[in-house]
């Protein structure tokens, strides 16, 4: 089935999940707001991944359960945090400028098409641009085929032929000019004045705030190696090219398990989290069947990593290949190290049974909240030319941001009491959405772009014998059933 980013994006806007932020003013490029079932969505997938990994943690190897304890660290912490962590000198991407266009783009991101026979001028594009626009330009600009040309990225070519080189957004050569570093953090001022001794960055992930709280957590809880620390919140990069709505943006969120273990078992709990990880997007609604699993090469991990497998997810900007939704990363003890080391402050754990010190070994999973966010919508949105409103949201109920529908057949004085009553009674419980104006097939089309699973209408039948209808939104059947019962009914569902 061929999904188009632009008709989930234009769905998002019109049903209140996903905006501009400062819309009215023309928007903020890479920032955006979360509407009222934007809001719901996001929290359910927060909720159940903290419940997860914090509440419900799962068994380990040996049956029993792995303790995890969760942190909420602040956003901005002391500078030499970062310098220890290597994001004040290293957290840096090669940008280019374009001359002419003035648009600025990372050249790792940028490809470049040289002519097979080396006659004329390299054309580039953005990494993400599809083969037909590919194609179309490179006749317009050489007019030779697709088939002509071979690629190479543009932080992989001499900068000596940038001179022959024609950029993403312009039709002559030479407009490009050679790689400089570029700092992803955002800076900010603490206290009265702005000089560099107040200096103060925007966190450019969570994880930091979790190793500079190992100690205090081990000093002021029974964690006892192995353990995880856990966390969610937000995060800011001030990408140069955010792209593909939510998916690359500068403000964030993030749900990141740094998870402490013996060198030794490293290999043993890798496995584990990768496996667990892998069940708990199944279990959101996310199937295996639309993961795939990238071992990334050693040329390509970060400096911290000895292993990394990126669990990639095939968002219709990505087909027909994938995009990164969660990261499983070995860090060794790299962190600790470094914290240690800018700190002074000494950060070994002491283990009892053998009598022995040693620094932790970690295992991260991370994942983006908003990438989640946006992989649900990715994967619920159905297009269905069968009914009123051509699709429907497919999220499973307990990720659907309305679990249910309340609809009085008609805005009658007799329907209404029955469809607030039950209303009342279901939302101690439930997040359900009271429908009563518009005629009943405009409610359920609304509904199904909602992703409501169940709509309950109480109608002239409710009258005399107290039973609702119950549509189910996949396959729009119906069935009656008591108003007593309904709450029962949800429950199960919910499962």
């Amino acid at each position: 089935m061929t999904k188009d980013m632009k008709d989930i994006v234009a769905l998002c806007k019109r049903r209140g999940f996903i905006f501009p932020a400062s819309d009215i003013y023309g928007g903020l490029n890479g920032f955006w707001d979360y509407g009222p079932l934007g809001t719901e969505l996001k929290n359910n997938l927060r909720d159940r991944w903290w419940k997860d990994m914090v509440l419900c943690p799962p068994l380990g190897p040996d049956g029993a359960p792995v303790e995890i304890v969760g942190v909420d660290s602040s956003i901005i912490q002391n500078p030499k945090c970062w310098e220890a962590s290597g994001h004040v000198g290293g957290f840096n991407d090669p940008m280019v400028d374009c001359k002419e266009s003035k648009k600025r783009y990372r050249a790792d991101h940028v490809v470049v098409y040289w002519p097979k026979d080396g006659q004329g001028s390299g054309v580039a594009f953005d990494k993400d641009a599809e083969d037909a626009e590919i194609e179309k330009r490179l006749k317009k600009l050489t007019n030779k085929a697709l088939a002509d040309f071979d690629t190479a990225k543009l932080d992989q070519i001499d900068t000596a032929k940038f001179a022959n080189i024609i950029g993403p957004d312009v039709k002559t050569p030479g407009t490009l000019t050679e790689p400089r570093q570029f700092n992803m953090m955002f800076h900010t001022f603490v206290g009265a004045t702005s000089g560099d001794e107040n200096k103060a960055y925007l966190r450019p992930e969570t994880c930091a705030g979790i190793f500079l709280n190992f100690k205090n957590v081990l000093d002021s809880s029974r964690t006892r190696v192995p353990f995880g620390i856990a966390q969610i919140g937000k995060a800011f990069r001030n990408e140069v090219t955010p792209r593909n709505f939510i998916f690359r943006s500068r403000e964030f969120e993030q749900m990141e398990l740094e998870w402490f273990c013996e060198e030794s078992e490293v290999p043993m709990w890798f496995d584990f989290w990768v496996d667990q990880r892998t069940r708990f997007w199944d279990a959101v609604g996310i199937p295996k069947s639309a993961l795939h699993f990238l071992d990334v090469p050693k040329d390509e991990l970060a400096h911290y990593s000895a292993r990394t497998i990126d669990v990639e997810y095939a968002f219709p900007f990505a087909a027909p290949g994938y995009d990164e939704l969660e990261g499983i990363a070995h860090r060794g003890n790299f962190d600790l190290t470094q914290h240690q080391q800018f700190s002074g402050q000494k950060l070994d754990y002491f283990d009892q049974a053998t009598n022995s010190r040693f620094l932790p070994h970690v295992i991260e999973p991370s994942t983006g909240l908003t990438r989640g966010v946006l992989a649900l919508l990715c994967q619920a949105y159905t297009p269905d030319e069968s009914r009123p409103s051509g699709v429907y949201m497919n999220f499973t109920p307990a990720m659907a941001p309305k679990k249910a529908a309340i609809l009085p057949l008609t805005a009658k004085e007799d329907h209404v009491p029955l469809a607030q009553k039950l209303y009342l009674e279901l939302r101690e419980d439930f997040a359900v959405d009271l429908d009563i104006k518009q005629n009943i097939g405009k409610r359920y089309a609304r509904q199904d772009e909602i992703g409501t699973p169940y709509c309950f209408t109480v109608d002239n039948d409710t009258l005399a014998d107290h039973t609702v209808t119950v549509r189910d939104r996949n396959t729009m059947a119906q069935e009656r059933i008591h108003m007593d019962k309904v709450a029962d009914y949800l429950k199960e569902k919910m499962k």
